[in-house]
């Protein structure tokens, strides 16, 4: 996840479908990253936690993972709007022959779990990709899943958003930010930060900037803990409530770089 500030991955056409070598080196938030700092978790302590994918595209050494999800209905699973632009995924989201969503296995080439086909997908209007404001978009499902995967979204004045709380993100991506990538689940324990941290570390000029309206900040001010590459699109769930996306970040990890993360209650307010 990831893109040069973002997290996703961009030489995904090196990601031949009988390549077992590393993923290559990945620039916007979508395509194989993992959580850096995490620790081993399982899919079922956060079943709501899926796996975005095509074999056709990404190749079998991941199950075609390149992006992360949130389900927040039986059909509906929320993820990044830039999981699903032209520059990752080589054209439309349609054009796809095997996109389907994992759900439900925590090792990516484990037999658990279930694969669903994706039937239509809804990229956020007024997401902007220079910017990565507004980086958000919804996935449906062929076949519902089961109704205890679903997870509730925070609403834009939930305690869980304040600054201070302890979140969790969620990823199969780069654990290290070298390109490092795990194969099972991983978490990684961070906190919601000021607005005015995030401003500061990305005030704009010749990179992206920080947008309050609909970005969150979080992460740890000393490094150590953060989504990486291949994690975009991944759930921050704080008080057992979806607050965050993996959006975009500079690096994985470092100090007075926190990661940036699509505030989810905002654009859904909007779009309601």
């Amino acid at each position: 996840m990831r893109r040069p500030l973002a997290r996703a991955l961009t030489g995904a056409l090196g990601l031949l479908a009988a390549a077992a070598v590393p993923l290559a080196t990945p620039v916007p938030a979508a395509a194989d990253s993992v959580v850096v700092g995490g620790r081993p978790t399982r899919t079922a302590d956060a079943p709501w936690v899926v796996a975005l994918s095509s074999r056709a595209r990404f190749g079998g050494a991941r199950a075609g993972q390149f992006c992360g999800g949130a389900v927040v209905a039986p059909t509906k699973v929320l993820t990044a709007a830039h999981c699903l632009g032209s520059e990752v995924l080589g054209g439309e989201p349609w054009e796809l022959p095997d996109f389907r969503v994992i759900a439900g296995r925590t090792a990516l080439r484990g037999d658990g779990g279930r694969e669903v086909r994706v039937t239509r997908t809804w990229v956020n209007p007024e997401y902007d990709p220079a910017a990565g404001s507004g980086d958000l978009a919804v996935v449906t499902l062929e076949r519902a899943l089961p109704a205890s995967y679903v997870i509730d979204v925070a609403t834009a004045d939930d305690p869980a958003l304040a600054p201070g709380t302890a979140a969790d993100v969620y990823g199969w991506g780069d654990t290290t930010g070298d390109g490092t990538y795990a194969r099972s689940l991983r978490a990684a324990r961070v906190r919601v930060l000021p607005d005015a941290t995030c401003e500061r570390a990305y005030p704009g000029g010749l990179g992206v900037e920080y947008r309050r309206e609909t970005m969150l900040c979080a992460g740890d001010p000393r490094g150590g803990r953060d989504a990486c590459q291949g994690d975009s699109g991944g759930p921050l769930v704080a008080r057992g409530r979806l607050i965050g996306l993996v959006s975009w970040g500079s690096g994985c990890g470092e100090a007075d770089s926190p990661g940036v993360y699509t505030r989810v209650s905002e654009i859904l307010r909007r779009r309601s």
